[in-house]
């Protein structure tokens, strides 16, 4: 794909990005098993982790988890008025959508005492290995998982096609929860969905047009990616697919009652 060509006179001293297609990468440019710090796509990978374990009933969506009056659906949208980093909460549950590590720190934190093991392990069993995937997480489920082009482009078709979960389950997870609120979650279009993170990384996905692009690098977000990330969006969407697989349903593991 000539768009992603474009990312060769980017400053970053080592760039890998990728297009999916149909449930498949159709496109790579870079090193495709280089691994790289993903930071805050992270929570794209903890967030289906709880999806898997809401259709296996490890937990409720709606149940209770984090600051009194919080739900597991609250930390997952950013509404359970925790702060960015560990602290006491900086507004009352569901009132504000504010960013925050520390939800999904406690979302991993709720999900792993459900399914009484580490979060960690929860999330190799539930995620990593079934879709084959090589990343690791180092630290924080909010922003420590660390892994390869490869590794994001399979994210990305299981985001496009699911097979871990129900299509319903992922449709209503990428719809906007809490409508309303005020606070800043920002996206594409109305219909993307996804994540970017402070490594210079991101994953985002548009239904409508059935692409996916994802991309790592080395070097730290900042005034660079402010330009060069929509210069590239808008190239891969402006260019004709090719070679793209076709758009029929793919079959899901079993993985207990759903």
């Amino acid at each position: 794909m000539d768009a992603l060509r474009q990312v060769e006179d980017w400053p970053a001293a080592n760039v890998s990005v990728g297009v999916a297609r149909g449930g498949a990468a159709v496109a790579q440019h870079g090193d495709v098993v280089r691994h790289y710090r993903w930071a805050s796509v992270t929570k794209l990978v903890t967030a289906l982790a709880t999806l898997v374990a809401a259709e296996e009933g490890t937990v409720d969506l709606d149940e209770p988890a984090g600051p009194e009056g919080s739900t597991v659906r609250h930390l997952l949208a950013h509404a359970a008025g925790l702060p960015f980093e560990a602290g006491p909460p900086i507004s009352r549950v569901g009132r504000r959508r504010t960013y925050s590590n520390a939800g999904f720190e406690a979302l991993a934190d709720h999900v792993a005492a459900r399914a009484e093991m580490p979060f960690d392990e929860y999330l190799l069993g539930a995620v990593l290995r079934p879709l084959g995937l090589a990343a690791e997480l180092r630290g924080s489920p909010a922003s420590g998982l660390h892994g390869s082009l490869d590794d994001l482009l399979l994210l990305a078709s299981e985001l496009q096609r699911p097979q871990l979960i129900a299509a319903e389950t992922l449709a209503e997870a990428t719809t906007v929860q809490f409508p309303g609120l005020s606070g800043v979650v920002p996206h594409n279009s109305p219909a993307t969905f996804g994540h970017f993170g402070g490594s210079g990384t991101f994953l985002w996905v548009d239904p409508d047009a059935g692409t996916a692009l994802a991309c790592l690098t080395d070097l730290d977000f900042g005034p660079w990616a402010l330009e060069a990330w929509p210069r590239l969006s808008d190239a891969v969407l402006a260019e004709p697919a090719r070679g793209s697989p076709p758009s029929t349903p793919g079959t899901r593991p079993t993985r207990g009652p759903t």
